[in-house]
């Protein structure tokens, strides 16, 4: 039994640490079993979903879920005392489904503007903007 949980600690660690090494983005479950699957670790994505609920209660990590024909998507917080959770919103690809993570001080002050002069608290982490990327305005996408 103290064999079995040693593993699990050590599968968390992997995960957390591939985590921060991805700071700054999302990440799927898919895209972190896809990775160990790379470097011939064994991981299976219950193991994954079940540690990263186990990150999400205690704060290390947030979960985004954008709209319900999108993979939940998880990014590393860190520390609690990361400001990040208070206000960041994102954009959403239409053509490749690509999700681009803002933390923006023009996007700060209409969230601020929302809730000081009309009451309005925007829910940010869920809020998303759909258009197209960079990569699919090159490629000649259309909205």
């Amino acid at each position: 039994m103290a064999n079995k949980s040693q593993y699990r600690t050590k599968q968390m660690a992997e995960i957390l640490s591939y985590l921060q090494s991805m700071q700054g983005s999302h990440v799927t479950v898919h895209d972190i079993h896809a990775y160990f699957k790379s470097k011939n670790i064994s991981v299976g994505t219950t193991t994954i979903y079940r540690h990263l609920d186990r990150m999400v209660a205690e704060g290390i990590v947030t979960k985004y879920v954008v709209d319900e024909k999108s993979s939940a998507c998880f990014e590393y917080l860190g520390d609690k005392s990361h400001c990040h959770p208070t206000v960041c919103f994102h954009c959403k690809c239409k053509k490749c489904g690509k999700l681009i993570h803002l933390h923006c001080k023009e996007l700060e002050a209409v969230y601020l503007h929302l809730l000081n002069d009309h009451g309005f608290q925007v829910d940010a982490p869920r809020s998303v903007i759909y258009g197209l990327c960079e990569d699919c305005q090159q490629t000649g996408g259309h909205t």
